[in-house]
């Protein structure tokens, strides 16, 4: 169970999920990873309801989408952006629960560090945390693709 206090909370995979990736490694979860960090004012909403549920609403599903998309060949349409068509976000959750791991740390002030935490670790699916290269090149190559799966954006009537 996650906990609903504020805090810090890292998504992992092994070396063979996105091998092209760099990631600092889990020195307790073996051949983990790091690929993604964040904070939330309470963990087990943030991760539930965004990230286990709407790629509408969380950059970190939109962005395994898009590395995941020819592979997968998951559908988008357009709403406000680019979502998931229903059935691909449930495959997509599955897809993490198969291949991510999850750690929290609890945190009173999780803005305070996260800044700091993202430069010093550096994960790849954090763009504005990466260097320039070609974790950066193959991130926005991917969020790129997820993007104009669904075709251009309709025009508002």
């Amino acid at each position: 169970m996650l906990p609903a206090e504020p805090g810090l909370y890292a998504w992992w995979a092994s070396v063979t999920v996105f091998p092209e990736l760099p990631g600092q490694p889990n020195l307790i979860i073996g051949d983990a990873r790091l690929l993604y960090l964040g904070i939330a004012t309470r963990l087990r909403t943030r991760v539930v309801s965004n990230h286990l549920a709407r790629s509408g609403s969380s950059t970190l599903r939109r962005t395994l989408a898009g590395l995941l998309l020819a592979q997968e060949g998951y559908r988008t349409r357009w709403t406000d952006r680019v979502v998931l068509l229903p059935d691909d976000e449930i495959r997509l959750t599955t897809w993490m629960h198969q291949h991510l791991r999850l750690t929290t740390a609890l945190h009173p002030e999780p803005r305070a560090i996260e800044r700091q935490l993202i430069e010093r670790l550096r994960p790849p699916l954090n763009i504005e945390g990466t260097a320039a290269g070609a974790t950066r090149t193959v991130i926005q190559a991917a969020r790129k693709a997820y993007n104009a799966s669904a075709g251009p954006r309709p025009k508002k009537p």
